[in-house]
């Protein structure tokens, strides 16, 4: 009977909760509102308009202006030059880029690459298919599987190296002949009257021109300096990657990324290519050990080393002593746009979680998608009102998947981090534990984090369904008034967890999208 009852209390539990921080939060959004003129005076620039008119005596006219060619550029550029946009994107490095992240590709993502016709940018680049996580704890682990049951065979998680999947992008978008791509610098975005009109840039040359569009989409990454006039940008730096290659090397789980539950916080590895291993350690904080004083190298020795499984112990030495080590702020950053008439934010410039669960591009993927079905009725981007109301129901209909994405990255890198806190440690064993089940238990969770199933209520659901597995290890099979004590905490720690995630990505976008205008509900103009 109790059993029967649970799932009733767990939502009655959290639809009250979230009614809660929906009150609190309101008053809150309507204060950054008033604060919009203030944060757009940065990174933009005023312009004199004849008859209301913009226009560029050296670019030919285009319809959407793209800052980035990035994962999120490119791959919006072939989109929108495939719908017969005019689309002109300026990069600041057109060369291949060599990054040590954005190189995992969730299974949702791939759907995405499939519904925009970009899936063959993963072919001819050594991408390596991935079908699940093996999560290592203690010398034990476990084997969580996408549920791919449903779907075509070729579906899977795919990784591999970001400069060549960028490339590949790249080479697509330039094919459509109504594509441009520029090597430039953009250094402000255009106003007129309230509204982006287009950019100023520096070319390769350094001679510095004027574009115009009627929209401007941003997707400058992680480092963006026009951001700050689109939106407000609240970035925290919970911890650093220390990234390193590992060669011929062969992990437990062949085509499963690998995620180690070390102290003091998790570590990853995953295949980039058919003799490559990616491995990522977490380092809790802003600062790294030194690794030109040879401190990196100790630490990872002596601290990361022994915590990884035997079978890629000496390919994690060689690489350490080959000495190729980089290091990457891991940023997170909620969705705070101010809806500007002319311009959209995409991308890391957007929005950013923690790496740990791979699920960046996923998301940039997904919102690509949302923002091509809002642009295809609209023939004209020139009919500014009805274009900024489109623009507005993006950031509403881009949530339920986003935010399901962000909040599962943030609550479980602070769960798999070690803590001295003993309702943590075993909030932490719950995880693994609940994990461990198999069916419901791992697939639930592990479709949340694949991008499949990006279902608010039920990333929640699955949450405390952990919190109270662990309560129920703690009281049975005799309670103690130490274990109720510890048990209550882990359901506060929970809660602590989760909510302030949830309210930073906004509880009434998150979990109540019906307010999607009628207009965008409408079927699409063919």
């Amino acid at each position: 009977m109790a059993d029967q009852c649970m799932p009733g209390w767990i939502l009655a539990t959290l639809f009250g909760l979230s009614a809660i921080y929906y009150l609190v939060t309101k008053k809150k959004e309507q204060r950054a509102n008033k604060d919009l003129l203030e944060a757009r005076s940065e990174s933009v620039n005023s312009i004199a308009t004849t008859s209301g008119e913009c226009r560029s005596s050296n670019v030919s006219d285009v319809d959407v202006i793209i800052v980035g060619a990035g994962v999120a550029g490119a791959a919006l550029a072939h989109t929108l030059g495939k719908d017969g946009r005019q689309v002109h994107v300026i990069e600041r490095d057109l060369t291949e880029p060599d990054r040590i992240v954005g190189e995992f590709l969730q299974p949702g993502g791939y759907l995405k690459l499939i519904e925009l016709g970009l899936e063959d940018c993963v072919e001819k680049i050594d991408a390596q298919r991935v079908f699940g996580y093996a999560l290592f704890k203690d010398g034990k682990h476990t084997r969580l599987s996408y549920p791919l049951e449903k779907f075509h065979s070729n579906v899977a998680g795919r990784s591999f190296h970001n400069g060549r999947f960028i490339q590949r992008m790249r080479d697509k978008a330039a094919s459509l002949p109504n594509v441009q791509l520029e090597q430039g610098t953009v250094i402000s975005l255009l106003e007129d009257k309230g509204t982006i009109r287009g950019v100023q840039y520096k070319t390769k040359d350094g001679q510095e021109l004027k574009a115009f569009a009627p929209l401007t989409i941003v997707c400058d990454g992680c480092f963006s300096n026009l951001r700050r006039s689109l939106c407000n940008p609240k970035v925290d730096v919970p911890s650093c990657f220390v990234g390193m290659v590992l060669e011929n090397c062969q992990l437990p789980c062949a085509n499963h990324a690998h995620v180690i539950l070390g102290d003091p916080s998790p570590i990853l590895m995953y295949p980039i290519s058919s003799t490559e291993v990616r491995c990522l350690v977490d380092v809790p904080g802003q600062k790294v050990p030194s690794i030109s004083s040879g401190e990196m190298a100790k630490y990872l020795k002596t601290v990361v080393a022994p915590q990884l499984p035997p079978e890629v112990y000496d390919a994690f030495l060689a690489a350490v002593d080959k000495g190729n080590i980089r290091t990457m702020p891991n940023r997170s950053m909620p969705a705070a746009p101010y809806p500007t008439p002319g311009a959209l934010l995409m991308g890391d410039a957007f929005n950013m979680r923690h790496p740990l669960t791979g699920g960046g591009m996923t998301v940039a993927l997904s919102d690509i998608v949302v923002l091509r079905n809002l642009l295809r009725p609209l023939c004209n981007l020139n009919d500014a009102p009805t274009l900024c109301k489109y623009l507005e129901s993006f950031y509403t209909l881009r949530k339920p998947v986003a935010s399901t994405i962000n909040t599962l990255a943030g609550a479980l890198y602070k769960v798999f981090c070690a803590s001295p806190d003993q309702a943590m440690k075993e909030m932490r064993q719950a995880c693994f534990d609940y994990l461990s089940l198999g069916g419901v238990f791992s697939a639930g969770p592990v479709s949340l984090l694949s991008g499949l199933n990006p279902r608010p209520l039920s990333l929640v659901a699955h949450f405390f369904a952990v919190a109270i597995y662990g309560v129920g290890r703690l009281l049975l099979p005799f309670p103690s008034p130490k274990r109720i004590w510890i048990g209550a905490r882990l359901i506060s720690g929970a809660s602590g967890i989760i909510f302030p995630i949830i309210r930073a990505e906004g509880v009434r976008q998150m979990f109540f999208p019906a307010t999607v205008p009628a207009y965008y509900r409408a079927p699409p103009v063919k």
